[in-house]
């Protein structure tokens, strides 16, 4: 089991699923859905002081360097195309929805870049990115277990 949670740890703070992937993975492995929910939340909350650190360690180094330029002006557009009117409008609830969707593209990571990009206070972008992954985890977490309860039933 130990190693299901470090994997579901793993998935959850990895771009390519967030808890959206860490949870089911942990559900559908037999985790009872309190321990994939708590593991999945705790990776998934955990992008956003990773991420902001490491914009202010690397930034500064790393900004001479084209490619990383390129990937950040990338990165950067993406996020304000996705999250834009509705985070530039509302401010923390805006973000906090954003994050809560589960669908690809919106989540912590591009919440973390949306709350720099229109510059919503630290405390409370971790905040609202703190509500969005735990409902989203909630909506994930609970789809997997009733669809997995249905599936036995068949």
């Amino acid at each position: 089991m130990l190693q299901i949670l470090v994997l579901t740890f793993l998935l959850s703070i990895s771009p390519f699923g967030e808890a959206r992937a860490g949870i089911p993975y942990a559900i559908l492995n037999d985790v009872a859905l309190g321990w994939a929910l708590l593991v999945g939340v705790v990776g998934n909350v955990l992008i956003y002081p990773l991420f902001v650190w490491s914009i202010d360690t690397f930034s500064k180094k790393f900004w001479p360097f084209r490619a990383y330029k390129r990937g950040v002006i990338f990165f950067c557009k993406r996020a304000k195309k996705l999250a834009g009117d509705n985070v530039n409008k509302y401010g923390f609830w805006g973000l906090m929805v954003f994050v809560m969707i589960p669908l690809p593209g919106t989540g912590a990571y591009m919440g973390a870049i949306a709350a720099e990009i229109f510059k919503i206070e630290r405390r409370r972008a971790f905040a609202a990115i703190t509500i969005g992954v735990v409902m989203s985890s909630i909506i994930v977490g609970a789809s997997t277990y009733l669809g997995l309860a249905g599936w036995e039933k068949l």
